[in-house]
């Protein structure tokens, strides 16, 4: 038996790097999964594989920024699986430009996508979880919304955005036994990070008291630890970093 039998775990940025790292290792745990994504090609490939190994899994293809989309990908998974044990904010993107040649569009697509998709998934996940009085919230934060980074103004705020949230929403919904969490990875190699220049991942790796980025597999352990019984029991309001030693709060 695994800590997350029979347990649904809805995570969104499912297609690829830590959110299907996530995905693998609470289907690892006896979670039942659904997986949404905007890229709906690689989000086949992935349910094609986790069905394939016995793990009941449904998909949706899904803007997370859209509100609609994302309160139906909600009634979508309440429909098929039933309301979500754990909600897992993964889907994000990444570019890099320095402020003073940041156009108005990339700052509102940044925010739209890093942010506003996590208040909108926690809006129409939590109230169903509050209703049934427990559950687990994981956002994915990144070390930049705590420390900041340069050419990513935009993706810094984003995150250090999601840890404000994280933050509020725990002191509200904790009483209803729902426990909200964050996730604050350091530079990770996964297909988000090519569009960040060979300098800046050079420098950065070179700063790491580690040595060197994380992998995907490394940083789905802590959401396994934050949704599970009694692991995730005490933490409330938290922000983990496997972050390569990257920021030691």
């Amino acid at each position: 038996m695994g800590v997350l039998q029979q347990k649904v775990a809805l995570v969104t940025g499912a297609a690829s790097g830590i959110g299907s790292a996530i995905a693998d290792a609470y289907a690892a745990e006896g979670a039942r999964l659904f997986l949404a994504d905007r890229d709906a090609g690689r989000l086949a490939e992935l349910a094609r594989r986790h069905a394939a190994r016995g793990v009941e899994v449904v998909t949706a293809t899904v803007d997370v920024a859209d509100a609609e989309q994302t309160r139906a990908m909600v009634e979508h998974c309440v429909s098929a699986l039933g309301a979500p044990d754990v909600l897992v904010n993964s889907a994000g993107i990444l570019t890099e430009v320095p402020l003073v040649e940041m156009d108005v569009e990339t700052w509102d697509e940044m925010i739209a996508v890093d942010l506003r998709s996590v208040f909108l998934c926690c809006r129409w996940a939590v109230p169903h979880m509050v209703a049934r009085g427990g559950g687990r919230v994981i956002n994915i934060a990144s070390q930049l919304g705590i420390k900041g980074g340069e050419g990513l103004v935009h993706y810094s705020a984003a995150k250090a955005g999601v840890i404000g949230l994280t933050k509020a929403l725990a002191r509200e919904v904790a009483p209803s036994g729902v426990l909200v969490n964050a996730i604050a990875p350091g530079p990770v190699s996964t297909p988000l990070v090519d569009g960040i220049s060979e300098d800046w991942k050079r420098a950065k790796q070179a700063e790491l008291p580690l040595g060197r980025f994380g992998t995907p597999a490394e940083v789905a352990p802590t959401a396994v630890l934050l949704a599970s019984d009694p692991g995730g029991n005490l933490y409330v309001g938290q922000t983990l970093g496997p972050n390569s030693g990257d920021v030691m709060p």
